[in-house]
């Protein structure tokens, strides 16, 4: 309870007006976005591609941990260029795997509202990213105001 009131006390305390970390917070998603998407889409594609029958569930959840590694791994190529690639990879590694999920999470379930499936159309792809964008950046714009915590 006690953890709970924390985090209230420090999403209420913070102000979420401040443009500077918004746009970091954007740049943040959206590199985390096109990690999740290769992984994703590309797990899903096949799927869909190879005929291979497998229940929609297994399919998405498969999508989800493709999208993670995939996400960790380009993240770590980018703060390679920065940093040592072991601190780079335990870097990426300890980023917010919340962000990392919901946006994972909020990317299938639009593809399985809009589609009754894991299929990828050309009119889904956008409507994903975008959930996919949204969902988490709230969430990476509180770490990094009241936290100072970024992955770049």
């Amino acid at each position: 309870m006690a953890l709970a009131n924390s985090i209230s006390d420090s999403i209420m305390s913070i102000s979420w007006k401040c443009r500077h970390t918004w746009r970091k917070a954007s740049y943040n998603t959206l590199w985390c976005l096109i990690g999740c998407s290769i992984g994703d889409f590309g797990t899903i594609a096949f799927f869909q591609f190879s005929g291979i029958a497998w229940p929609t569930i297994a399919i998405m959840i498969l999508a989800i941990i493709n999208g993670l590694i995939t996400s960790i791994i380009l993240e770590t190529i980018i703060m390679s260029k920065q940093m040592a690639l072991k601190l780079a990879f335990k870097t990426a590694i300890g980023m917010s795997l919340i962000s990392m999920i919901s946006m994972e999470f909020a990317m299938n379930v639009v593809d399985w509202v809009f589609t009754g499936g894991a299929l990828l159309t050309l009119w889904v792809i956008p409507i994903m990213l975008v959930a996919g964008f949204v969902t988490p950046l709230p969430y990476n714009y509180w770490r990094l105001k009241a936290l100072g915590k970024a992955c770049h």
